[in-house]
């Protein structure tokens, strides 16, 4: 069973890398995923009795810990202030100390008595009441770091408290030598010390990786924005029945079985079923899909989407955090904190990269002091040493960038499971498709109507009339045919199984079915075996006296977006297959309407795996999409499965990812979305193992004998702070990320503007009317409770934004 905690004091990869280990220790564990962007942890373990050892283990290791959702085991010391507070304070102190260490070789003025080998003390003594503020305001990574070193884990808080501590402890030796020196007149040694006091390092140092903290947080803190931007989906309010009268309530008080009431505008709270009205409902906040759907009694609909018009009142099956939103939510989270395997190399070195580092830094230091060069050299190049090494930008290659691509998908209607998902997905070269629900729509329509002895209308009327009481999907397809038209009522109606049906209209009796119940009956029908070539069925119509009225082709269609979408697969390269249940004739026209490379048809559900693992034979790595009912054994067998269409049931097991839409365009677009995230992850890869094995030997002196640069650990700190700052910024350009639309989501957008001012009536009329004069609007519907405007059409966001500003109201967001 899956266990969540929440681990805090985790600041580096080597941290999270600790926290593994002694979690893994634990007798009863199987597996361990820190997450050191969300601070989380989640354990496999047998069964719950592990958790007070579990949070015991971490809490010895130096960290503190406590079970998802419980107060916290182990207090945490929190800062005084914000990051951006002890920033700006260590920065004043920094440009002051600066000021005075630095400043005359800008030949910038000094004061008289800090100037001169007389005033050598006094200048020693500012510097140090400079620097002390420094490091109590940045006190934090010296208690982090001595602790993981007490508990002989060090991390990168104790290479930086080291590092510093180590330049300020020589400033302070070399500040009583030159109070020595002073007491005994020796005035060349006061000029010497004077101009080797270290504290402007120390100050430096720790003030730049504060700086780089503190971007790197902030920079960090828009990987979670996808999350955010659902979880600000969430309703605050809700309008229920209670007693015959509508109520406002919180949203988390809805309770299962409540009558929900949503007006045009209006966001819906729970997971449900339409019991009265009619509505065009926005999905794309769950599909990415910017068309509202119609919807109408019987359909099933999900919190977080919007009534863009009409009026609903709908059942509430789920609700909190049984929602699709929450679940989306969830899925998120987790593959967001999952590692992928290309971290696995990454992970391995962090574990022992803070020790290692420390010990070059020892080496360094002794192999210049023997070579002659002095303490202050081989401190210099041994502090150096700590402070630009960087198991940060190790640590945070894969997890940001991973978060990120599994936040945007989720923006985009592609949910990934894991990061394993998002890894493996853009290796695949085999896209295998089923046809029916996922090229197809899955419900058979009205393809051609084809009279005898009568006109189309009246054929189709006859045959609605018969198939009226029939549950067959053909007969649901001519009856959404006949929507609107008046159907005259059947008698004595009679289903003649494996042929067809016959009944009584206007005391007449008519037949209604296949070849064979025409056969059966003596009546001649045409030869139609040119729309099953096209993948059609036709169905044929007489009276029972032998007269022959005609026939209604049905077929079960393409997607209006699948052509394209297989086009844009095979822009990638990708070969698609056609996986069906369906004959060889029925399946050649589908595929070759699609464009499918390879078509394997009459195809029993349980044989899909076995095909599946026939492809994955000759070395293919298969991408399986389905449906996720009796494609489930394909998808668990391919590389990569992906469910599709699954907007209110999104938690298959057997599905690696999940498209919310029914829209083919998402898998292309989630392979391209992996490629960029892999791609961008061996970017982040590259650039972390490239700085510090580049960083490390020029810190250490590699470039002193040869060329006689030897490098600042005030430089030092600054390249280590900027390392993890461009991994994660780097991770970020994956939001600017661009799936392909589909056809149907070019022509026709929806567009929520929260708008500020509107009071009354006049203003709706106002907003709307301002709204709908722009070119390619169709429709703008206002909510005055929720202050949005609601816009469907073409109209761009800036022409909106400008056309309700110039009416005099405020757009928000």
């Amino acid at each position: 069973m899956k266990l969540k905690f929440e681990v805090t004091g985790m600041t580096c990869a080597a941290c999270s890398a600790r926290v593994e280990k002694v979690t893994r220790a634990v007798s009863g564990v199987t597996d361990v995923c820190v997450n050191l962007m969300g601070s989380t942890m989640v354990v496999e373990a047998a069964d719950e009795l592990v958790q007070a050892q579990i949070v015991q283990a971490v809490i010895n290791a130096g960290y503190g810990a406590k079970i998802a959702g419980e107060k916290a085991a182990a207090p945490v010391r929190k800062d005084t202030g914000t990051g951006r507070n002890r920033l700006i304070a260590s920065g004043i102190f920094l440009g002051i100390l600066m000021y005075f260490t630095m400043g005359h070789m800008l030949g910038l003025p000094m004061p008289a008595w800090y100037c001169g080998t007389e005033n050598a003390m006094v200048a020693a003594l500012l510097q140090v009441s400079l620097t002390l503020p420094v490091i109590v305001l940045n006190r934090g990574y010296y208690l982090r770091g001595l602790k993981a070193l007490w508990h002989r884990s060090p991390n990168m808080d104790t290479l930086i408290a080291v590092g510093s501590g180590a330049a300020f402890v020589y400033g302070l030796v070399t500040l009583f030598a030159m109070a020595n020196a002073v007491g005994h007149g020796n005035w060349n040694a006061v000029a010497y010390y004077r101009e080797n006091l270290y504290f402007e390092s120390a100050a430096m140092i720790l003030t730049l990786i504060s700086l780089g903290k503190f971007l790197e947080n902030r920079a960090k803190g828009k990987t979670g924005d996808a999350i955010r931007a659902l979880m600000d989906l969430r309703p605050e309010t809700a309008v229920v029945l209670r007693d015959g009268q509508e109520v406002t309530i919180p949203a988390g008080e809805v309770r299962v079985g409540d009558t929900v009431v949503v007006r045009s505008g209006g966001r819906i709270a729970v997971d449900g079923v339409i019991l009265e009205g009619r509505g065009a409902i926005d999905q794309s906040a769950l599909t990415g899909e910017s068309v509202p759907v119609e919807a109408e009694p019987g359909h099933r609909v999900a919190a977080a989407t919007i009534l863009t018009e009409g009026f609903l009142k709908l059942r509430a099956d789920k609700v909190g955090e049984d929602t699709t939103l929450q679940q989306v939510i969830r899925l998120v989270e987790e593959a967001g904190g999952s590692k992928a395997p290309i971290a696995r190399l990454a992970d391995r070195i962090s574990g022992i990269f803070v020790p290692v580092v420390m010990g070059i830094a020892l080496v360094t230091f002794g192999a210049w002091m023997i070579a002659g060069y002095g303490l202050e050299f081989a401190l210099t190049c041994a502090i150096s040493v700590l402070v630009i090494s960087c198991p940060c930008a190790l640590g945070l290659a894969t997890p940001v960038a991973i978060m990120v691509g599994t936040g945007k998908g989720a923006s985009m209607g592609v949910l990934f499971k894991n990061g394993l998902a998002l890894e493996q997905l853009h290796s695949v070269d085999t896209v295998v498709l089923d046809k029916t629900g996922t090229l197809t729509t899955g419900k058979p329509e009205v393809t051609d109507i084809l009279p005898a002895d009568c006109s189309e209308d009246e054929l189709l009327i006859l045959a609605a009339a018969l198939e009226q009481p029939s549950e067959h999907p053909f007969a649901k397809a001519i009856m959404k045919k006949t929507a609107g038209k008046q159907i005259p009522q059947a008698a004595d109606f009679e289903t003649i199984p494996g042929m067809g049906v016959s009944a009584t209209v206007d005391g007449i009796r008519y037949l209604g079915g296949n070849a064979r119940l025409m056969q059966e009956y003596g009546i001649s029908v045409p030869d139609y075996s040119r729309l099953g070539a096209a993948g059609k069925t036709p169905l044929y119509f007489a009276k029972a006296d032998g007269v022959y009225l005609g026939a209604i082709a049905a077929a079960d269609v393409l997607k209006a977006d699948s052509k394209d979408a297989v086009l844009a697969m095979k822009k990638q390269k990708l070969h698609i297959v056609m996986l069906t249940g369906d004959n060889q004739a029925t399946a050649t026209a589908v595929g070759a309407t699609a464009d499918i490379d390879e078509i394997i048809s009459d195809v029993l559900p349980d044989g899909k795996a076995e095909e599946v693992k026939k492809l994955q034979r000759q070395g293919k790595k298969v991408l399986m999409v389905g449906d996720g009912i009796n494609d489930a054994p394909a998808l668990a067998t391919a590389d990569v499965g992906m469910a599709i269409g699954a907007g209110t049931d999104i938690a298959m097991e057997s599905a690696d990812v999940v498209l919310m839409s029914g829209s083919l365009t998402g898998v292309a677009n989630a392979v391209r979305l992996s490629k960029a995230a892999l791609r961008n992850i061996k970017q982040n890869l590259f650039w972390a193992f490239f700085y510090n094995c580049l960083g490390i030997p020029v810190a250490a002196g590699a470039l002193v004998l040869p060329f006689g640069i030897q490098l600042s650990p005030m430089l030092g700190a600054a390249a280590m702070s900027m390392s993890s700052v461009f991994v994660v910024t780097n991770a970020l350009r994956l939001r600017r990320f661009h799936g392909t639309e589909s056809k149907k989501e070019k022509s026709n957008m929806t567009t929520v503007l929260k708008v500020e001012g509107m009071m009354c009536s006049h203003c709706k009329a106002r907003v709307e009317t301002v709204c709908k004069e722009l070119a390619g609007t169709e429709d703008a519907v206002v909510d005055l409770q929720a202050k949005t405007v609601t816009v469907t059409g073409s109209a761009t966001k800036d022409a909106l934004v400008q056309a309700i500003t110039n009416a005099g109201y405020e757009v928000v967001g």
